[in-house]
């Protein structure tokens, strides 16, 4: 060591010391459990009384009252306390949250998620493995791996599936379509495109999906270098399902035209519709066209544990690839979903081997490297949940919990088709329900104003979480049933607000266009 580099050391010793010991007293470890189970029960304290006096499911406060309260912060100047940061939390957050488990959320696709699934998270915080390779991992990597087979068993796919737990349906139809269009490079052009890139004629690559599928189709398309215009909409029938006469048309005419179809995405649950298109007759028809056929269940999963409603993913299994979104209809805490291929050989293309992580030469056999079938590196176990969700509720009682927010839907249906002031669009076929409010006296594009309405002033009273939507330029509102704790007496009282707030709004729109002085 030279004369400067001495120097150097001796004059940051103190400083380091003083800054790590510093540090070190929040480092969570054998050292400061007793100050994280205090901490521990002081959040718990914070969250009890949170949930306790979570009396609807938002607060009703607007963003600009909001950010002014966090622009008031300065994150420099810490807090004397954990203690007085969790109340700082509770004014902050908590306090205007919005409480999905509350029955009178009814908006999106987002479920009350079981306590077993967040004692899970705070254990895997806690630990904070990372699910790339075996050794930052150990067991949880097995673990994972063991509820991805349990899944393809329920799906039906044989020996040689094999998947991987992501962050979401938006990632598992990108890596769909990733391993889609690297198969149809290789078959059409004869081209490796992870070690070339794109193929000269990439741009004749057609992918096919419903007009009410998922818009991360259009967003894997455009981030795969496909581009929007890659994406070919098919029209839905009466029931929201994908039209196969025109889907069928649509791909001869490709093929006519020059272009080059290489795969159809089959939504098995639509997000506003709960639709599920005919599976086997899409399937039938990839095979026929040599084309990847991939099945989006993000939403429609929760029906693979169902007792009365499993037929409804029939032909599922002869999908190449499924996503899964345990996170909409498992119960589980948000992130927890996963992605499935039939033939495990196609995960080749997101493999990347890393001398420092994976190394080409390693055993994978004896050493199980999860990182070789994802897109993702560090990745969080949130299997765990699903795994403690099941060990202790047991998978019946989750399929128990789908087939109970499917009645629901049922009754709803009947309760606003009932309704002289409501049009149904659809009857559900899982548990969403898409309708409008109506009224005579006003015109259909003030109808849409109302009822874009409803939902806003719903919304900002605190009160009600419904969602709206649009099709074919229409503007309707949208239940999601997925708490079981919701009853058909919570949508009588949501349905008699929606009424209220319409013939409020009708109201008003009728006085400001001279209809009523």
């Amino acid at each position: 060591m030279n004369h400067t580099s001495q120097t150097v050391l001796a004059n940051s010793e103190p400083i380091v010391q003083h800054l790590g010991k510093n540090a070190a007293a929040f480092v969570f470890n054998n050292d400061n459990l007793i100050q994280y189970e205090v901490g521990a029960m002081q959040g718990l304290s914070v969250l009890h009384r949170a949930i306790r006096h979570a009396e609807q499911p938002f607060s009703g406060i607007s963003p600009s009252e909001v950010a002014d309260l966090i622009n008031k912060i300065d994150l420099e100047q810490p807090l004397q306390s954990l203690n007085t940061a969790l109340i700082e939390i509770e004014e902050l957050y908590l306090n205007n949250a919005v409480f999905f488990h509350h029955p009178k959320y009814v908006a999106h696709l987002n479920c009350p998620v079981t306590y077993p699934a967040v004692i899970a998270e705070q254990l895997l915080t806690a630990v904070n493995s990372s699910l790339d390779t075996w050794d930052q991992s150990g067991a949880a990597t097995l673990i994972e791996q063991k509820l991805i087979d349990w899944t393809l068993q329920k799906i039906g796919m044989e020996d040689g599936a094999d998947g991987i737990f992501t962050s979401g349906g938006t990632q598992s139809n990108l890596m769909a379509l990733l391993v889609a269009r690297d198969k149809a490079a290789e078959h059409h052009f004869e081209h490796n495109i992870r070690d070339c890139g794109l193929p000269v004629g990439a741009n004749k690559f057609r992918i096919f999906c419903s007009e009410v599928s998922h818009f991360s189709v259009q967003k894997s398309a455009a981030m795969l270098g496909l581009g929007y215009d890659s994406v070919v909409s098919i029209s839905c029938d009466e029931r929201f399902k994908m039209d196969i006469q025109q889907l069928t048309s649509e791909v001869e005419k490709s093929i006519e035209q020059g272009l080059l179809p290489i795969a159809i995405v089959a939504t098995m649950g639509t997000t506003d519709y709960g639709s599920i298109d005919p599976i086997t007759e899409i399937s039938t028809l990839c095979h026929r066209f040599n084309m990847w056929c991939h099945v989006d269940a993000a939403y429609g999963c929760g029906l693979l544990l169902s007792q009365r409603s499993r037929h409804l993913l029939d032909g599922i299994e002869k999908a190449d690839s499924v996503t899964v979104d345990y996170h909409k209809s498992f119960m589980q805490p948000v992130s927890c979903s996963a992605f499935f291929l039939k033939d495990k050989r196609h995960f080749g293309f997101v493999t990347h081997h890393a001398d420092y992580l994976n190394p080409l030469d390693s055993n994978s056999d004896d050493i199980p490297n999860l990182v070789d079938k994802s897109i993702q590196t560090t990745r969080r176990f949130d299997a765990l949940k699903l795994w403690l969700t099941l060990r202790t509720m047991g998978a019946d009682a989750v399929g128990s919990v789908f087939d109970c927010v499917m009645a629901l839907a049922k009754q709803s249906y009947v309760l606003l088709n009932q309704d002289e002031h409501f049009e149904v669009i659809h009857q559900p076929e899982i548990s969403t329900l898409v309708f409008r409010y109506v009224e005579e006296s006003i015109s259909a594009l003030e109808l849409n104003t109302v009822n874009n309405a409803i939902k806003e002033r719903l919304f900002a009273s605190g009160e009600i979480a419904i969602a709206r939507t649009k099709f074919r330029g229409v503007q309707y509102l949208k239940f999601t049933l997925l708490n079981p704790t919701t009853t058909i007496e919570d949508i009588k009282e949501i349905v008699q607000s929606i009424k209220a707030e319409g013939a409020k709004l009708s109201s008003e729109i009728a006085v400001a266009t001279g209809v009523i002085k």
